[in-house]
């Protein structure tokens, strides 16, 4: 393409598959070439370097393996590369990470669990085509079978707590089962039932030996993945300070046995507003609460000055 850019000259523009632009100008006297300048960062073709041993709940990754390497190697370009999802994951566990593995410790659940809740969910409470809820993603069977309370007013699946808790006791039980840490992190995905059903067929026991449906299949790499970057993102190019990341915010609690008629009366009486309030509790899905059965619930309230000081 030939555009004038003034007397005596042309300018050429020249796509490269790179999808970079340079723009040669041809004057009357001599010619020069301008190219775009390229914003810093790692090259669109390079891929990350594997560490040469990996483990996942203190268990190892075989890296020897060919296959082994080849997922991992899959889920870390990939989770790399996804910048804005893994940006906001990162910046998120600022705010979500203490509550989390303050609870995985006090149930003797290794601390690399953290990022299952974040292959799950990316650290929000989203809901999938399958109905599973919540930074955990819990059906409301599966929910509902651990005594987790979800009816139209309440859902716990919600409650970054109660549903840490849950997972807590689910990776306990299927820990028991499996014997190892990265079995029971994969029954998450594919459930108990469907790992028996695998290893009987194929008489192995190893994650890494069977071959289980992609989803399963990619389910550990990914969560390692994300250890990886999240862990260290400067490494991978995430130029993230802790003044990026999105900070707890300060709270009382106060418990709730009786009918609250309007929550936003009741957030007004404690000095916030009914934003605020759900903000912190999002298992309260209505604006009231009938409590029939006069049920305790805990109640988050926000520090004042909390939705200030939160973003400082």
């Amino acid at each position: 393409m030939k555009v004038k850019v003034g007397k005596g000259a042309l300018a050429t523009l020249v796509v490269l598959s790179a999808g970079f632009i340079i723009m040669v100008i041809s004057a009357a006297r001599g010619s020069h070439t301008v190219s775009s300048e390229r914003i810093a960062g790692p090259s669109a073709s390079a891929s990350w370097e594997l560490p040469d041993t990996v483990s996942f709940a203190g268990e190892e990754m075989p890296l020897a393996n060919f296959d082994t390497r080849e997922s991992l190697d899959r889920e870390l370009n990939a989770t790399a590369y996804r910048h804005g999802s893994t940006i906001l994951t990162i910046k998120r566990a600022g705010r979500y990470f203490p509550e989390i593995e303050k609870i995985l410790k006090e149930y003797g659940i290794p601390d690399d669990f953290k990022y299952l809740a974040c292959a799950e969910s990316d650290l929000a409470n989203v809901i999938s085509p399958a109905g599973a809820t919540g930074f955990w993603q819990i059906m409301e069977g599966t929910g509902k079978e651990y005594g987790m309370i979800i009816n139209k007013e309440v859902d716990h699946r919600y409650d970054l707590e109660q549903s840490t808790i849950f997972a807590c006791r689910y990776f306990r039980k299927t820990y028991e089962r499996f014997g190892s840490w990265t079995m029971a992190a994969a029954s998450y995905n594919n459930g108990i039932s469907g790992l028996d059903e695998q290893m009987e067929i194929q008489k192995e026991s190893n994650y890494y030996d069977l071959l289980l449906n992609e989803e399963t299949a990619r389910y550990i790499f990914r969560i390692t993945a994300l250890k990886l970057i999240m862990s260290e993102p400067e490494n991978y190019d995430f130029d993230i300070k802790d003044r990026d990341l999105y900070k707890p915010i300060l709270y009382d609690e106060v418990k709730v046995d009786t009918t609250v008629k309007s929550f936003e009366q009741f957030a007004r009486h404690f000095g916030t507003n009914y934003k605020m309030l759900k903000f912190l509790n999002p298992w309260l899905r209505k604006p009231f609460l009938t409590n029939t059965e006069g049920r305790e619930y805990i109640i988050r309230i926000p520090d004042k000055g909390a939705r200030i000081s939160s973003e400082k």
